[in-house]
């Protein structure tokens, strides 16, 4: 029976993921696909995970929660905002696949602060810190906070040894205990040579596999951006691979050639696809990552953003809950593009606007019809002087056309500097995947 309740379960991701109507669901994509508690229709909320600046309000990283709801007399305004009391490079956060519990984590501290949301999502609560990320696993910079059924699945940046790259894989049980910590691999898998480099996790339950990408390490992502791009030695200290998990066992199986620092991955959602996609940040690519024939899996530069030469610096993307789609934010440039995936072997550009000095994450709505843009990429890379925007910018789109819908500026609020968004709703709003087996 146990078999047979964890393949309905896998039916009834497949059908959220394309088979319903249009605009029946409005849940981010990027979400685990363990994750309960959908969304169903409109988000109320919009959490942002904010690094906190000196000489700004209290200068502490915060959650910002911001009302998404277009019938709320409060809708586009901040109502909530909870600082943690300390300034640890906010960065990105992750729900428990119950949805209850938001993990957030500091790249230079390495603290990870939990927030209640489930309980009153208008206004979290913070009940829980861990502090001993290091010590416990030898890594610092928690980037990807991951659900695992009853559990959290975190993908460090660095190491407590060098603070470079080489780093791994730390997973907690959904009450913040510390379980296991796996090494990403620095030696030879599947041929290729590891490098041990991490940034996002992303999971495809249905062929039990885990996919990581890579970054870089706390020297390079906490030094200013100027110096390290003049640096020669300290950009060659970007990873350069993805590696392939058995998703069960946490081993690596291959390691996949993938030049130019592969950030954020995202698995197509539409059933029958088995394929995901990932944005090189330094070399301005697409890639597909696929099986091939003879069932091991392959990394396929599949297009590219804008010209590479410029640098313009791919950093979120989004993928369309049809997987016909994908939203690119390039972070020099400013531009939010969105690619036709139709054939994902071959990206078509089919629209582009110019949302802001910087830009940096991109999030939309399970029904495609809002995306919402955060501006900070790192507190030491983001721009100065007059391009310093710091926004959460939403809009609406018709398939066509970004229309904005609200703004809320940071530096005007006296908040910070807004990185990563997860949305939330009231209660009566979500439901959850056990609801759905049991009609």
């Amino acid at each position: 029976m146990r078999r047979e309740y964890r393949m309905l379960i896998v039916a009834v991701l497949c059908l959220l993921s394309g088979c319903l109507t249009a605009g029946a669901w409005a849940d981010e994509t990027c979400n685990s696909p363990y994750m309960s508690n959908l969304i169903k229709g409109q988000e109320d909320y919009v959490h942002v995970w904010t690094l906190g600046v000196e000489g700004l309000g209290d200068g502490s990283d915060k959650l910002v929660t911001i009302d998404a709801n277009p019938r709320s007399a409060t809708y586009g305004k901040v109502i909530n905002s909870l600082s943690v009391g300390g300034r640890g490079e906010a960065h990105h956060m992750g729900f428990t696949d119950d949805r209850r519990y938001l993990w957030a984590g500091g790249l230079d501290d390495s603290r990870i602060y939990v927030f209640d949301v489930g309980s009153n999502p208008a206004r979290p609560r913070l009940i829980r810190t861990i502090a001993s990320l290091p010590q416990q696993t030898g890594y610092i910079g928690p980037h990807t906070f991951y659900a695992l059924p009853g559990r959290m699945l975190i993908c460090a940046l660095s190491n407590t040894h060098d603070k470079g790259g080489v780093t791994g894989l730390a997973l907690y049980n959904n009450k913040g205990g510390f379980i296991s910590r796996h090494p990403l691999p620095t030696g030879m898998v599947g041929g290729v040579q590891g490098d041990g480099y991490g940034y996002d996790v992303a999971v495809n339950p249905a062929r039990n596999v885990l996919l990581t990408s890579s970054f870089a390490g706390w020297n390079n992502y906490m030094r200013d951006l100027p110096a390290l791009i003049k640096d020669p030695a300290a950009m060659k200290h970007f990873g350069n691979t993805m590696v392939v998990w058995n998703l069960k066992s946490l081993q690596p199986t291959q390691v996949l050639s993938v030049p130019g620092a592969p950030l954020e991955i995202r698995w197509s959602l539409a059933p029958g696809d088995n394929w995901a996609i990932t944005a090189t940040a330094l070399t301005s690519k697409l890639w597909l990552i696929a099986p091939g024939k003879d069932g091991s899996w392959g990394a396929h530069d599949v297009g590219t953003i804008a010209d590479p030469a410029k640098v313009p610096l791919p950093v979120d993307i989004s993928i369309t809950a049809s997987g016909k789609g994908l939203w690119v934010n390039t972070f020099m440039d400013g531009m939010t593009r969105y690619f036709d995936l139709t054939d994902p072997w071959h990206p078509q550009q089919t629209y582009q606007k110019h949302t802001g000095s910087q830009v940096n994450m991109v999030s939309q709505s399970w029904d495609g019809k809002r995306v919402y843009l955060t501006s900070s990429l790192l507190s030491h890379w983001d721009k100065t002087g007059a391009d310093n925007e710091q926004f959460l910018r939403a809009f609406n789109w018709d398939g066509h056309e970004l229309t904005p819908a609200f703004e809320v500026d940071f530096t005007r609020e006296k908040l910070g500097r807004p990185h990563h968004m997860k949305f939330s709703a009231r209660a009566g709003s979500s439901q959850s995947l056990a609801a759905l087996v049991s009609r």
